[in-house]
């Protein structure tokens, strides 16, 4: 898979931690894998709306990647709920479901953005770059990360 410049919090210059919500296992290590090309850290995961919500609030990600369909709470309901809590939420609708109707209803909601399934890792990045926005940087490599970590 492609490495890309690593993307921190330019608050601390620390790798963005993100919270990956997929019912699908395998599409969690997806994401999971993308993020370690990014030079992210996968905060924590979950399988379902609810679980996310819980999560969210246990782990204090960067960026949620969260699908739509899923079981006990779709992910338009999660992110919506994440959002009243927590406004300044930075989540990203991941999702095969992407009917004009869900997309806008995600974005209604407070989702910040949307990526359609299957997941190009270059899509991702530039959309979670743009996501982050001035809260968020890309070092030309992740090892210059860790020796750069003090400044």
């Amino acid at each position: 898979m492609e490495q890309f410049a690593a993307l921190l919090r330019s608050k601390d210059r620390q790798p963005v931690r993100y919270l990956v919500v997929d019912d699908s296992v395998f599409a969690r290590k997806n994401l999971a894998k993308m993020i370690d090309t990014f030079g992210g850290q996968v905060a924590g995961e979950a399988g379902d709306g609810c679980t996310a919500i819980t999560e969210y609030d246990r782990t204090h990600p960067d960026i949620v990647l969260m699908d739509i369909t899923m079981p006990q709470m779709e992910g338009i309901e999660a992110a919506e709920r994440i959002v009243r809590q927590h406004p300044d939420a930075r989540i990203v609708m991941v999702s095969s479901v992407g009917y004009q109707e869900n997309i806008v209803a995600a974005l209604q909601k407070g989702a910040r953005h949307f990526v359609q399934k299957p997941v190009k890792p270059e899509v991702l990045y530039e959309v979670i770059k743009y996501v982050l926005g001035d809260e968020g940087l890309a070092m030309a490599s992740a090892s210059a990360v860790a020796g750069d970590s003090g400044q």
